[in-house]
């Protein structure tokens, strides 16, 4: 009887060890668009295969076309990750992807208001999603059901003020947003050198801060900033992009404000360009995109107010947004910027998080002369 039950499970798992093998992939999307180089541009959307160790590492499996002139940029999930929102630098367009169903549908949203469209963040109640326009140096705030705008909040001078706003971050605790003051989107010029902090519930302009230890105008572009998820009080950190400088910003419950610091230079170890970030599950860890030459440096945030600098890991040149599988095994990094010279390899850096180190390299879209805008991974559906 023993002899029998040991037979029937060694059969099961024979049966299964292939079928799981069959279906070891790690889906991908990547919105791309042709390399500088190319007379006739293309634009789309691709699902590729990520996983290192999949038979069908590197495979595109779907490419879905987009408009050769919408110049698509982010994409961004809802809360419960049933739809992707894609934003743009060319049309003032924001598209929707339903994930629910397959082949997947997209409806085209236009904003008026909103001109190059670059960051979305979600309200921790998933109803309410708001979109930097860096060319309108406006914050559009729209109805996440409907996928209608509510409000367009600008500020165009005073003490209080939006320029140039790309990156953004929500904190529904303290009911704040935190957005940064980037570039002139026609030319990359005259960068700013603030953030702004809004009431989230209402888009009421609150107040605005410098982010260098430079006189001004210092020029140091911040590009992202990133609240980090169960730090008590609320911790922000900000990247910048031409000064090459990691900033926190520190809640302080008693004032209802921020204190902003420096907290890294990694110019002065010959990185520049500092771009995304992202953590860890966690929450011990932060990833840090520098696009020149190409690095993700790692630093540990158990402490989130004193960040320290574990490692530098190399990547591709213009490394950019990251993405962690499910069980942050990987972590992959997209390397490319706006089609900029030295700063577009067009690479996907494979990162094996315990070792700290690349595995591998995702060329096939650089391969075909494209270059990859951004990536995200798509939801595990059972």
């Amino acid at each position: 009887m023993r002899q029998a039950i040991r037979s029937l499970i060694l059969l099961v798992l024979t049966l299964l060890v292939p079928a799981t093998g069959a279906r070891a992939e790690i889906l991908a999307m990547l919105n791309y668009e042709t390399k500088p180089e190319h007379v006739a541009r293309k634009e789309g959307i691709a699902i590729i295969d990520v996983d290192p160790k999949s038979p069908t590492f590197g495979k595109m499996l779907m490419d879905i076309p987009l408009p050769p002139d919408l110049v698509a940029h982010h994409i961004y999930f809802n809360k419960d990750k049933s739809k992707a929102y894609i934003t743009a630098l060319g049309k003032s367009i924001l598209h929707v992807m339903d994930l629910t169903r397959f082949p997947y549908r997209m409806k085209a949203v236009p904003l008026p208001t909103c001109k190059v469209m670059e960051d979305v963040v979600f309200s921790d109640d998933g109803k309410t999603w708001y979109l930097t326009c860096m060319g309108s140096s406006a914050v559009v705030m729209g109805d996440a059901a409907t996928d209608t705008p509510t409000k367009t909040v600008t500020a165009p001078s005073g003490p209080a003020f939006i320029k140039y706003p790309h990156g953004i971050s929500i904190h529904g605790g303290i009911d704040r947003l935190i957005i940064t003051s980037t570039v002139r989107a026609t030319d990359l010029g005259d960068p700013g050198e603030t953030v702004t902090v809004l009431e989230a519930s209402t888009g009421k302009v609150l107040s605005t801060h410098k982010v260098s230890l430079k006189p001004s105008p210092s020029g140091e572009a911040p590009v992202e900033t990133m609240f980090l998820p169960r730090a008590n009080p609320p911790v922000a950190y900000i990247t910048t992009m031409y000064g090459g400088t990691l900033w926190m910003a520190a809640w302080n419950p008693p004032n209802k404000s921020f204190d902003f610091s420096q907290v890294d230079d990694l110019g002065k170890r010959g990185q520049g360009v500092l771009l995304e970030m992202e953590h860890n599950k966690k929450g011990d860890r932060l990833y840090v995109t520098a696009a020149k030459p190409g690095h993700v440096n790692v630093y540990d945030v158990s402490d989130p107010r004193k960040p320290a600098i574990l490692k530098a890991i190399p990547a591709g040149p213009g490394a950019h947004h990251l993405a962690f599988s499910a069980e942050e095994r990987y972590l992959f990094v997209q390397n490319s910027l706006l089609n900029l010279p030295g700063i577009s390899d067009g690479s996907v850096t494979v990162i094996d998080v315990a070792k700290g180190e690349p595995i591998a390299s995702m060329d096939t879209l650089k391969n075909q002369g494209l270059n990859p805008n951004c990536i995200i991974l798509l939801p595990q559906r059972p």
